[in-house]
């Protein structure tokens, strides 16, 4: 299977490059920037960010400066960007203008004159949207600073979710105003991307709309969690999901307040988010933001939402943060590779995503269902990662791939019917199919929803009607009675035992004409292998996915572990690997076939692991040396 990395096309004047680079407030007054323009200050905060590496900005119209009257749009402000962008061609920069900025950092600012009308559905107020996009395409579409469009800055947070044909609607009309005033350049809505394809809750921004309507789509990621390592891979894994409508990703915001997180912890933590999200099939990406904004203490929205004030990049006197510092080191990272000319290597494993993520079918639990699939998804994600497993997303409702070798179902409740038989043909085509149990994390019809599931995978169930098997230990673990890949027989896997009343549960079973492979503490298969055809099914009676997404500090769990043998059972390809589990590894091919090699710790300590390359050629050390949450990047030579 192929792992997209579509291109973001070059800035203007140049070819194929990445977009690095931040979104833009000047420390001279924040969103309210326009109304006191200092061309100096701005010059200055441009040139600290070139020297750093970084080509684009993304900048605002903020919308009740720029548009004071339903149809004049104010000329000091436009005269004022207009500056801004001279600046930036001054630079050798570009930005991307977003157009509707109601919301912005912990508050809505209205025109005066909307009077409360909706944006997406009122015919009136379209219109006046439609004309101030086009006005500005008009003014600003031939300068050789403006790289590209976006709609509005997270317009579900400004505009409210709504009904998803009104929000196409809406964004078809917006795009055609710009298109028709001359701007040319990519586009997209700004809106985040945290409707239902990505995060199980549908507020009428689909992507499915977004791949029709524009160029590239721009997630925003802000994670709060428990798992230092989901919190490393929740961009990425952001990125993988909204990568899958084939449309390029810029990873549109990511980043973190200085008061949240130390310095070198704020490092770290970009280091991660840069160098996953890349791997991840990203090809654009801005930090939020350029600078602290200490001064503005008085000003809304920092004067109620204080830690707003240092999301910068660079402090308040424009000094590089460590985040900066950051970004140079993955730009000049990108720039020796040659970036624009690596792709990903193929993936022979998929990662099925259920359908029960973005669409909601009747009489089920959408938000609930929804939420549970991106949690289960995502710790499968980070294990497939730490087990060096080069893996790509199949989505249920665009139909699965078929040219998989190995296909990972974790902690699956639901799939529709046709797909358990699919991915039984597939496993008797040749495949490895692996399925973990789950009951559900609700009450609601709580059991496998799985036609054939005593036929596919060998077994006879003991489910009684209504209850769960529950795991009471607050440790269970799977001990390996015939070898499997790697892990010989007699080797013990202990997992920590999560989850809630509903989904703390295995499922009892007695093998027909299953192998079991492991047993659990008390003597019950805990793993079975079927053989069916070419292929195989592989069925693990735990939820082992779902409990590990909802513990804290989990990983590497031992998961990972399975998987790695997982994919050695399936013969897949894998070009290099080690055996820390708390470092993964992926590989990068250059057009002229040299391949790069990502280490990338997720250890707060240093550790040196020693590569196996498995398909020829090697690297120039034996022994690779990673600081704190570090990452190199090696070529394969020969």
């Amino acid at each position: 299977m192929q792992r997209p990395l579509l291109r973001l096309p070059g800035e203007p004047g140049s070819g194929p490059a990445p977009w690095i680079g931040t979104n833009f407030w000047s420390r001279a007054g924040g969103p309210l920037m326009w109304r006191r323009f200092d061309p100096d200050t701005v010059r200055a905060e441009l040139r600290v960010l070139r020297q750093h590496g970084l080509t684009f900005t993304r900048s605002f119209f903020y919308w009740p400066d720029f548009m004071p009257e339903p149809d004049r749009v104010d000329e000091e402000a436009c005269e004022s960007y207009t500056t801004f962008l001279d600046l930036h061609a001054a630079e050798g920069m570009y930005t991307i203008p977003t157009l509707f900025v109601g919301h912005m950092s912990g508050e809505n600012w209205d025109p005066a004159w909307r009077g409360g009308r909706d944006l997406y559905g009122d015919v009136w107020m379209v219109a006046r949207q439609a004309w101030f996009a086009g006005e500005m395409a008009r003014r600003y579409a031939a300068h050789p600073a403006v790289a590209g469009w976006l709609v509005s800055n997270e317009m579900p947070l400004y505009g409210g979710a709504g009904a998803r044909e009104q929000v196409a609607s809406w964004a078809q009309l917006i795009v055609t105003a710009v298109r028709a005033a001359g701007g040319t350049q990519p586009i997209s809505l700004g809106d985040g991307a945290w409707g239902l394809e990505i995060t199980g809750r549908d507020n009428g921004f689909r992507l499915r709309d977004t791949a029709r309507l524009c160029d590239f789509v721009g997630p925003h990621c802000y994670p709060m969690g428990d798992d230092p390592a989901r919190q490393h891979y929740a961009a990425a894994w952001i990125c993988e999901l909204s990568g899958s409508f084939g449309l390029p990703v810029l990873l549109e915001e990511f980043g973190l307040s200085s008061d949240f997180a130390a310095d070198d912890h704020g490092a770290h933590f970009y280091r991660q988010i840069l160098h996953n999200s890349l791997l991840a099939g990203a090809s654009g990406w801005a930090a939020w933001n350029n600078t602290d904004f200490d001064g503005l203490e008085h000003q809304d929205p920092y004067r109620h939402h204080p830690f707003e004030l240092h999301f910068g990049i660079t402090d308040a006197t424009g000094a590089p943060k460590p985040q900066l510092t950051e970004l140079r080191k993955f730009a000049d990272t990108l720039a020796e590779v040659d970036f624009p000319r690596l792709s990903r290597t193929p993936a022979e494993t998929a990662l099925v995503v259920t359908s029960f993520l973005d669409t909601e079918y009747p009489f089920t639990e959408p938000p609930a269902d929804g939420q549970y699939a991106f949690d289960t998804l995502r710790q499968a994600y980070v294990a497939t990662r730490l087990a060096d497993l080069p893996v790509a997303i199949t989505r249920e409702s665009d139909g699965l791939a078929t040219d998989a070798k190995l296909y990972l179902v974790p902690s699956t409740k639901q799939l529709l019917t046709p797909t358990w038989y699919q991915l039984a043909d597939l496993a008797a085509g040749g495949a490895t199919v692996y399925v973990s149990y789950c009951a559900g994390a609700h009450a609601n019809q709580r059991g496998p929803w799985q036609p054939a599931m005593n036929t596919m995978f060998g077994f006879e169930h003991r489910l009684v009607y209504g209850l769960v098997d529950t795991v009471e230990e607050n440790e269970f673990e799977f001990e390996f009675v015939r070898p499997f890949g790697p892990l010989a027989a007699g080797a013990r896997l202990v997992f920590r035992t999560g989850g809630n009343v509903h989904s703390r549960a295995m499922l009892p079973v007695e093998p027909t004409g299953a192998e079991v492979v492991a047993v659990d503490g008390k003597g019950r298969p805990a793993l079975l292998v079927r053989r069916t055809g070419a292929g195989a099914t592989v069925f693990c009676t735990y939820p082992i996915e779902h409990m590990a997404a909802t513990l804290p500090r989990v990983n590497p769990d031992p998961t990972r572990d399975l998987y790695d043998a997982l994919a050695d059972f399936a013969g897949v390809a894998r070009a290099v690997t080690v055996d820390e589990p708390r470092v993964a590894v992926d590989t990068m091919v250059h057009e002229d076939g040299t391949r790069y090699v990502w280490f990338v710790s997720q250890a707060a300590e240093e550790l040196t692991v020693k590569p196996v390359v498995r398909n020829g050629g090697r690297l120039a050390e034996d022994a690779v040396a990673l600081p704190p949450f570090g990452v190199r990047v090696l070529k394969v030579e020969g």
